[in-house]
């Protein structure tokens, strides 16, 4: 398996991107928009099944992580309104949903990923 940060940093683009379209429709957009982002991935990594899936993997991942973060930035500062222990609260409960979503952007876009590299190849 070869890694093509290229390729990486288009399906993560295309995965932010599409998370923010799909605030409209939640859960449907962001599993839709990591799909997408590994498809991409892994179709411009090429190299077949396992490459583009694992290319597809990394985007799903960084995206995931960057999200998480924002998520618990959020809900840190959404909390505030509680005080200290309210913003700890908000944001450590935001994070713990946003390490659930970096787990769902990383095997919807592995599996996105695996299927670009195999149309790739």
């Amino acid at each position: 398996m070869e890694t093509d940060w290229r390729a990486v940093g288009i399906g993560f683009v295309v995965m932010i991107v599409g998370s923010i379209a799909g605030i409209a429709i939640p859960p449907i957009g962001q599993l839709g928009a990591g799909f997408l982002g590994g498809v991409a991935a892994g179709y411009l990594a090429g190299g077949g099944i396992g490459n583009g899936a694992w290319n597809g993997l990394l985007a799903g991942s960084i995206s995931g992580i960057v999200v998480s973060v924002l998520i618990g930035l959020i809900g840190g500062l959404i909390g505030l309104a509680g005080g200290p222990l309210g913003g700890l609260l908000g944001g450590a409960g935001a994070f713990l949903v946003g390490i659930v979503v970096t787990v769902l952007f990383a095997l919807d876009s592995a599996i996105g990923g695996a299927i670009g590299g195999f149309v790739a190849d």
